[in-house]
């Protein structure tokens, strides 16, 4: 009798173990995939810009959405920076692509070359290593404008075959 008792007691003890790691398990499930679709409400509404490293998944969707082409092979060291806080925004982009690439975000953004302007907006600029503004102050910038506060700026170094792109309101 007193056996059965025992292996009774170990019966339900293993079983409540069992039903315990299920449990943990499905509740590890439902926080993973919780934190997976707030990650993704969340960089919607604040998305995240890596200035201080190369093709990260942030700096690769960023470019995605604001350049609006498809990353191709050629595209690499993609490199970016947001300031949204206040009335204004700047985005500002570098990265390496080859000349078809370049003239396809040209022709994406109708940006036109522009010998008008003078000012490239380097004081709305900030300053990173890899936003090189004496190289870009000898390079041919194109831009766009909604005629109203904002403005595209893009120039490629067609020598190192480097893009910069400048996004930005008044």
């Amino acid at each position: 009798m007193k056996r059965l008792i025992y292996i009774s007691i170990i019966l339900i003890l293993t079983t409540g173990m069992i039903s315990c790691d299920r449990i943990k398990n499905k509740s590890e499930q439902v926080t993973d995939k919780v934190k997976e679709k707030t990650k993704k409400v969340v960089d919607k509404v604040f998305p995240s810009f890596d200035c201080d490293q190369a093709d990260t998944e942030n700096n690769r969707s960023r470019f995605a959405e604001f350049l609006k082409i498809r990353i191709t092979p050629d595209v690499k060291n993609i490199y970016c920076f947001d300031d949204a806080i206040g009335i204004d925004a700047d985005y500002m982009f570098a990265f390496n692509c080859n000349a078809t690439t370049s003239k396809q975000i040209i022709n994406t953004h109708n940006l036109i070359v522009d010998t008008v302007n003078s000012d490239n907006g380097f004081g709305m600029q900030h300053d990173f290593e890899w936003w090189d503004k004496k190289r870009i102050e000898n390079l041919q910038k194109y831009s766009w404008t909604d005629g109203n506060q904002y403005f595209k700026y893009y120039w490629y170094d067609s020598e190192n075959e480097k893009g910069y792109y400048f996004d930005f309101d008044l």
